[in-house]
Order: C-alpha cells, then structure tokens, then sequence
C-alpha cells in the first residue's frame, strides 16, 4: 500500500494524487491541528448534491442522477495528504485550498462519481491523518492521528443524519483511509442498531476488511444482496504482498460480486476509469479472488504508457479498474432494497 500513492507513474497514469511525501516534523500535538469543520457550511463538504463538485461528473454514455434519486451515498475519501516542507501537522488542515483541490481533482471525480448513479452524493472534508501515520513505530500517536481524523467523520455523519437523510436509505463508500474510517463508523452506526434498517451496502475498499469486522452485517455473496458490504485490494495477477494478507480477510470479485476464486477474464469488465473522466477503458483487466491471502488478483491492464506500470501494487485503482461495474452494481443492489 506504501508506494503506491507516491509513484510518479501512478500518479500519472490514474489520479492527481502528489507522488512525493514529507513526514511531519515532531509529534502529533492537537493543539496544532486545524480548526475542526463546521459541516452546517457546504464548504466543508467535498460533495453535496446541492451544489456543484467533482462527484457531479460522469464519464460518456451515463448521466448524474443525484435530482431524482432516491437512495444517499456517504463517501469516505482516502489520504490525499502527504505533507509539505516545515509542516508540523499530522492532520490535514480541510480549510486548506491546495489540499482541497487535489482532494477534488483526484478522489472525489475518479471514486466518488461513481455512486452519482444511484444516490445523492456526500463527502466530507475531514482532518485526514497524513499517510505516514500508518508506517510510524509509535502506535499510540498514530491512533490519537486517526481518531482526530474519525472524530470528524462522525460528526459530518451525524450532521448528515441529522439535516439530510430525512430516512432515506444509506450506501457507505470508501476508500484506503476512508475505509481505515468507515469500519468504524459502520459498527458505531450500523452494526446491531435501529439505523441497520436504512443500510442498503458498504463497499469498503483498499484497506483490510475482516469477514467477521461486524456482527450483524455479512460479506455481500450475490450481486443484488442488500444489507452486506463488499471489500477488495487489488494486486497484479501473481504477487502476493509480505503484509496485510490474511485468510480472514473479506475479498469480493467486483466483476461478479461474489467470494469465490474463480478467475473472471476482462470480457467481463464493462469500463475502467485511467486519467480522464470522459473515457472509458471496456474489458481492460480480470480480476480472481485469492481467498488465502484475502486480496484481489488483476491481469497487467493494457493502455497506452501501460509498459512504465511496473508495480504490481494496484492500490490507487481499486475503483478505477472497475469503475463501470461498481457502478451498476451499487445501482442494482438500490434498486433491490427499495423493492423490499
């Protein structure tokens, strides 16, 4: 997961995401974090359906369906910060127009979007932890990192309920970070409580999942299953990470939207997301579950510039891969819970 987002050709080839990083000088010290958002203001929301953003974009040949639909996505972006020289926060500062930006150029438009399909989108800006946080040696301090970066998705989530929901049902997205975060927020929320009833699914992607994270929500096992969430971290066909691997980890074939490993070839793959919005790849990699290590397998895709794709790390494409498939998916699994 490490070099993945700091990969110049990565970072060229799927997203804006910053290809260097700087680790934040001395200890975390809240104190110095920024200023908490205020989420009863649309500017600390990186999509709104009220307003005009990044979510609202579509690739050719599909439409945004926010005005008319009748299910929410919460979305939870993942690291966008990675620090700049003489910085001293270990949180990223959400009044920060930089930031923001590439957070919306990047995350919101190629994962977000995604979900414009089936529901009226929002996204939080939020206090996200700095990526190093995952890689310090001292675990205290990088919980008190995140769980400052938590505490301000519960409350945007809060907020949401409390002003925007009106009962309407709910699909959780995220991504690394955000699923680092939505973990939590799905057993606070969801997990055994009265709001269960308005979960529609959880797709929980590029961070460890267990099978058995929730006790009252299972691995989604067919593609039209409701009340389940989805999860997958995706590798080139072959390898097989040193860490964070697992047969206990929860791994879904977003081609087919089951658990088994059987392989599924490209024909199956209606349309990947690379650098531009507007194109769509068609049939351009498989994807094969590996139940004993908990990750996704996907054949080297084929593009132009694709020969300098020499990591086999597909971390920041867990959505872009297959991006056309989540997208209907998310559409198909609404579109059974409404009819319940």
């Amino acid at each position: 997961m490490k070099n993945i987002y700091y990969l110049l050709i990565a970072s060229f080839l799927f997203t804006n995401c910053k290809s260097v990083y700087i680790t934040p000088t001395g200890n975390f010290n809240e104190s110095k974090a920024a200023a908490a958002p205020d989420y009863s203001k649309s500017f600390y929301w990186a999509a709104l359906p009220t307003k005009a953003d990044e979510a609202d974009k579509t690739p050719k040949g599909v439409t945004d369906e926010q005005a008319n639909a009748k299910v929410d996505v919460f979305f939870m972006h993942p690291t966008i910060y990675t620090g700049q020289k003489g910085d001293d926060q270990w949180n990223g500062p959400v009044n920060d127009p930089a930031l923001n930006k590439r957070v919306d150029e990047s995350t919101i438009r190629f994962q977000a979007s995604i979900f414009n399909g089936v529901g009226k989108v929002y996204a939080p800006r939020y206090r996200q932890a700095h990526i190093n946080a995952y890689y310090i040696q001292d675990k205290e301090m990088a919980k008190s990192v995140f769980d400052l970066a938590y505490l301000d998705l519960k409350n945007a989530f809060q907020y949401y309920l409390d002003n925007y929901n009106n009962g309407r049902p709910i699909i959780i997205a995220s991504h690394s970070q955000g699923t680092t975060h939505s973990r939590r927020l799905v057993k606070e929320f969801f997990d055994g409580t009265e709001l269960q009833k308005q979960f529609v699914a959880g797709y929980l992607v590029g961070i460890p999942v267990l099978k058995d994270e929730f006790e009252n929500i299972p691995v989604c096992q067919t593609p039209a299953e409701t009340g389940c969430f989805t999860s997958w971290r995706t590798f080139e066909s072959g390898f097989t990470p040193k860490s964070y691997t697992s047969d206990k980890v929860a791994v879904t074939n977003p081609l087919t939207w089951t658990t088994d490993d059987t392989a599924v070839g490209k024909s199956q793959n209606k349309g990947a997301i690379l650098r531009k919005i507007n194109k769509v790849y068609d049939e351009l990699c498989s994807a094969k579950v590996v139940p004993e290590s908990g990750i996704l397998w996907a054949d080297k895709p084929k593009f132009f510039g694709s020969f300098l794709l020499k990591d086999p790390n597909y971390h920041i494409a867990d959505f872009n891969f297959y991006y056309m498939n989540v997208r209907e998916n998310a559409h198909e699994r609404a579109a059974a819970f409404l009819a319940k």
